[in-house]
C-alpha cells in the first residue's frame, strides 16, 4: 500500500525562480530596492537606480554603506555596548532579485553583511564576514549541514497577519471564524486584498500554497514552500512586505503582532521543516536516524531558542497552554498542536515534517532557522539519543502531572517569558557555539532594549498595545 499523500517534495526537485538584472534592464524596471531585516526583525530598505544599481554591481566590491547600528536597532537609543560608530558594507545578492507588483517598475534583492575593512583574523586570514549578519549565518549553518553531515533541509512558512482599520484604538477589519467563508465575502477589502497577495505572488516567484481566514478578528493566513532555508527565509521577508504594501493600498494596517487579542488566538509565524540525509530512504514506521537525532537536538536546546523565535514580551502572551500555541513542555507530538513541536503526516515517509510552533513573526526568520537548525544538527553530530517520548494524546503534557510527564521523559518547561528566554540563551554554551558568542551577546543587548522600548513606557495597556501593532 502506499502510504505517501500529497505533493512530494525533494531538495533535488524544488525550483528556485531566478529573475535576472539583464530581463529587469530589458523589461523597463526603473528601481532596485536593497532589503535586509536587522536583529529586532525590522524591514530595512534602500532604494536605487536601476542604472546606478548596474554599475555598482559591476564595481570591484559591490554594495551600500549602512552604519554598523543599523543592524541591531535603530528606534529609541542605541543599545548599550553596542557598537553605534563604523560602518559595513551589505553586499545584494542577485540570486535574490525579484519584481515587487506592489511598486511597478521596483525589484527587491536581499543581500549580507561584509566588513568596510577588511581584517587580517589571528589565524592570518582576511576576515570579511561580518559575525552578527542574519543572513550569513543561516548560509553558514546550512552549508555546514550539507558538507560535514550529507543533511539538507525543507522549511515551508507559515505567515499570519491581522488587518486592523484603526491601530489607535486597535479595531479589526472585519470578524470571521477560522476558514470562514465569511472571511472573503465578495467585493470585499478582504477577499480583494487576498488575491492581490496570491497574484503578487507569483509574479513575484515566490511560493505560494494556500491563502485563508483564522481564528482571530482580520486575521489571514499565507502559506508558503517548502525550500531550501535561506530561500525560504528569504521568502519571508517578502511576503511581508507585500502584504503590509497592498493592505495600505486599501487603507487597512497589516500586524504581525503576536496576540492583539486576549479573548482569542494569536498570530504566529510556524515553520514546516522536513529533514533529508543524501542516499538515505525515509520508511514508514519510524523516524530516520537523521531526523531521529535532529529532533533531538532541537529538544535539548529548546529553551533557549525562544530568545529569537519568540523575541519580545508580548510573544508570551500567544503561547500558553491550552491555546494550540505549543503549550509551555518541552516535547514533541504527532499531530499534536499543544506540544511546541508537531510531528505532522507521520506514516508519510515524504510528507512527514516537523511543525516548529515556537516561532512568531517578531522574529528574524533567517536567525529562527539558524538557531533551530545549528541546534539540530547538534544531535545529528553527536548521533543523541531521543529521550522524550511522543505525545499523540490523549492527554496533553500540561494535563499531566508531574510522574506522567516523567515518564515520557518531559522535564524541562519552556521559558515562560523573555526574561528567562535570555538567560538560558546566556547560559547556553552549545548555542554560543552554533551562533557565535559575540552574536548572542549583541543580540541580548538588541533584545533588552527592544523589549524595554514596546512594553516601559509608562503607558496604559491600550497605548502600549498601539505601540506594538504599529512597529510589528
Amino acid at each position: 500500500m502506499e502510504y505517501n499523500h500529497g505533493v512530494v517534495y525533494k531538495p533535488e526537485n524544488v525550483e528556485k525562480t531566478v529573475y535576472t538584472l539583464d530581463e529587469a534592464l530589458s523589461n523597463g524596471f526603473k528601481y532596485v530596492r536593497i532589503y535586509w531585516a536587522d536583529l529586532a526583525n525590522t524591514r530595512r530598505c534602500r532604494l536605487l537606480p536601476i542604472k546606478y544599481f548596474q554599475k555598482l554591481i559591476q564595481s570591484n566590491r559591490p554594495g551600500v554603506n549602512i552604519a554598523n547600528v543599523a543592524i541591531g536597532l535603530i528606534y529609541l537609543i542605541t543599545p548599550p555596548g553596542f557598537l553605534s560608530i563604523g560602518e559595513y558594507i551589505y553586499a545584494p545578492d542577485l540570486s535574490t532579485l525579484r519584481p515587487l507588483p506592489f511598486a511597478p517598475g521596483h525589484l527587491g534583492v536581499l543581500g549580507h553583511l561584509e566588513e568596510k575593512a577588511p581584517y587580517t583574523g589571528p589565524d592570518g586570514k582576511l576576515t570579511v564576514h561580518v559575525p552578527l549578519c542574519p543572513r550569513s549565518l543561516l548560509k553558514r549553518v546550512v552549508e555546514d549541514a550539507k558538507k560535514n553531515y550529507k543533511t539538507d533541509f525543507l522549511v515551508g512558512f507559515e505567515t499570519e497577519f491581522i488587518l486592523l482599520s484603526s491601530t489607535r484604538p486597535v479595531v479589526a477589519s472585519n470578524i470571521h471564524q477560522w476558514s470562514a467563508s465569511d472571511g472573503m465575502l465578495a467585493g470585499s477589502k478582504e477577499a480583494t486584498l487576498l488575491e492581490e497577495i496570491g497574484d503578487a505572488m507569483e509574479a513575484s516567484g515566490l511560493s505560494l500554497q494556500m491563502l485563508h481566514p483564522e481564528a482571530a478578528p482580520g486575521q489571514y493566513e499565507v502559506v508558503s514552500g517548502p525550500l531550501d532555508p535561506l530561500d525560504a527565509a528569504d521568502q519571508v521577508v517578502f511576503v511581508r512586505e507585500l502584504v503590509v504594501n497592498l493592505a495600505a493600498k486599501h487603507g487597512l494596517h497589516a500586524t504581525f503582532a503576536p496576540r492583539p487579542y486576549m479573548d482569542s488566538t494569536g498570530s504566529a509565524a510556524h515553520i514546516h521543516l522536513s529533514v533529508h540525509q543524501t542516499g538515505v530512504e525515509k520508511s514508514r514506521g519510524e523516524l530516520s536516524v537523521a531526523e531521529s537525532t535532529f529532533l533531538a537536538g532541537v529538544l535539548e536546546h529548546l529553551p533557549a531558542i525562544p530568545a529569537i523565535t519568540l523575541p519580545i514580551p508580548a510573544s508570551y502572551k500567544r503561547v500558553v497552554d491550552g491555546v494550540w500555541s505549543g503549550g509551555t513542555y518541552v516535547h514533541y507530538g504527532t499531530e499534536n498542536r499543544e506540544a511546541p513541536i508537531r510531528l505532522t503526516n507521520a506514516s508519510s515517509p515524504q510528507a512527514r515534517n516537523f511543525e516548529l510552533r515556537f516561532i512568531d513573526a517578531t522574529a528574524n526568520p533567517h536567525l529562527a532557522l539558524a538557531a533551530i537548525i545549528g541546534a539540530g544538527l547538534t544531535g545529528i553530530k553527536d548521533q543523541k539519543k531521543l529521550e522524550i517520548k511522543d505525545v499523540r494524546g490523549p492527554k496533553c503534557a500540561w494535563q499531566m502531572d508531574d510522574e506522567e510527564r516523567k515518564a515520557l521523559g518531559i522535564t524541562k518547561r519552556m521559558p515562560l517569558n523573555i526574561e528567562e528566554a535570555r538567560t538560558n540563551l546566556e547560559k547556553s554554551s552549545v548555542m554560543k557555539e552554533v551562533l557565535g558568542s559575540e552574536f548572542v551577546e549583541k543580540y541580548l543587548l538588541v533584545n533588552k532594549t527592544l523589549g524595554d522600548a514596546l512594553s516601559n513606557q509608562g503607558e496604559n495597556e491600550e497605548k502600549e498595545l498601539s505601540r506594538l501593532v504599529e512597529f510589528y
